[in-house]
């Protein structure tokens, strides 16, 4: 079978390598000249422009979810050529999605760990800027095995090209707050596409994000979390919630206490997510906390004198409210590294805006923030690193823990 890839961002191009994995050969494009494919006997590519008479020759179409609501596709859309129209096995599954602002993975991820715990056989996947395969990935794994429950994580960006893909028998709403609000507009315009996504089907919601009981009139039935009443291997309140939100998930599928409590005992940090690395006077705690609610959620943990945080791209302006959060705090000293962009000139002035009465550090790369983080923990108790950036975090994590090791 031949399939049309249109659109190479990060979901497109993880799209095209997992069709060429399972032996497709693919026609993909992009208006973008500026797109690295890896060559391919089966591949055929066209930047800088679609040509849609090569698209209408192919059995199948991935359509990027970035370009899913774009007036010139929807006739592409109509046609029934896209893959999870043409390959319908993932259809079958008994699907939970899992969306909400932050904690989405870390959710995903135990309830996951719960379900197979109980013996079932879950696939698992969504979102490839998020760090999964990519939905593409799901629909052609779905069909190669067989499995009790599909497992998706739903990115907030798109929610319109899941509600289509899949048939989501249950939706987790973990929470909702100020990211990707370029994309939506505003925070009402978030709720509005939530409230269509839910509408039909089960969810579960967090009972203490006032915002989403609007969502329950759009519900066939609604169940709401809080936090579990016991300790995790993991920092922070945040994960109680994203644990009782898993719990409570597992219970409506039929798993019981038991399982459900074991499986969250024994669930281990994921990579680049809150990770507690113990000094013996003082503590670093890292990890990725890309939006101003992420951020403020591990601050209000801990009074953390030293900050250290990743910048975003260009133009993430809803993103700079993470160092405005930083602000607020007593902390003595707030470092910034180039995390997706280098955009600290941009940190600095919202710092200064905000009257911030400490020492604001520019640090230029992953060796800097290791040995600033390292330098600071022998003077403060608590020092932060977080912000944007994950695959820079985990590369910090790491780095912190071998030349700690190495001591």
């Amino acid at each position: 079978m031949d399939v049309s890839v249109v659109g190479l961002g990060v979901e497109g191009i993880n799209a095209v390598e997992s069709l060429l994995n399972h032996g497709y050969k693919v026609y993909a494009s992009d208006i973008s000249l500026n797109i690295e494919l890896n060559p391919d006997e089966g591949l055929d590519v066209d930047l800088g422009f679609h040509d849609f008479g090569k698209i209408e020759k192919t059995d199948a179409l991935v359509l990027s979810p970035g370009l899913w609501n774009k007036p010139v596709f929807q006739k592409l859309k109509s046609d029934k050529k896209l893959l999870s129209d043409v390959i319908t096995s993932h259809r079958s599954l008994f699907t939970i999605g899992v969306t909400g602002t932050n904690g989405k993975t870390t959710t995903t991820m135990m309830i996951a760990s719960i379900l197979q715990r109980a013996g079932m056989k879950v696939l698992i996947g969504g979102n490839a800027g998020g760090g999964f395969k990519g939905y593409t990935e799901v629909i052609l794994e779905a069909s190669s095995d067989n499995y009790d429950i599909l497992l998706v994580e739903v990115c907030d960006m798109t929610l319109d090209f899941c509600n289509y893909t899949f048939d989501f028998d249950l939706v987790v709403v973990t929470n909702v707050g100020r990211d990707h609000l370029e994309f939506h507009q505003s925070l009402e315009n978030y709720l509005q596409s939530l409230g269509e996504f839910v509408e039909g089907k089960k969810v579960v919601l967090n009972y203490t994000t006032e915002k989403l009981g609007q969502l329950s009139d759009k519900a066939t039935e609604t169940h709401f979390f809080s936090k579990i009443p016991y300790k995790l291997n993991l920092f922070g309140d945040f994960n109680r919630e994203n644990a009782a939100a898993a719990s409570k998930t597992a219970k409506i599928v039929g798993i019981s206490d038991e399982t459900i409590k074991t499986a969250l005992k024994e669930f281990s940090v994921l990579p680049g997510r809150a990770t507690i690395i113990d000094l013996p006077h003082s503590r670093i705690v890292v990890g990725k906390t890309d939006n101003a609610d992420a951020t403020a959620a591990v601050l209000n943990e801990a009074e953390f004198q030293v900050i250290i945080l990743g910048t975003p791209r260009k133009g993430e302006i809803c993103r700079l409210e993470i160092f405005r959060e930083a602000s607020k705090t007593n902390s003595k000293i707030i470092a910034i590294f180039p995390g997706l962009d280098d955009t600290r000139d941009d940190v600095r002035k919202i710092l200064e805006e905000e009257k911030y009465p400490g020492t604001i550090h520019n640090l230029s790369n992953v060796e800097d923030v290791v040995k600033f983080a390292l330098k600071c923990s022998e003077r403060y108790p608590n020092v932060f690193i977080g912000g944007n950036g994950q695959r820079k975090i985990i590369e910090i994590t790491e780095s912190l823990k071998e030349a700690i090791s190495a001591k």
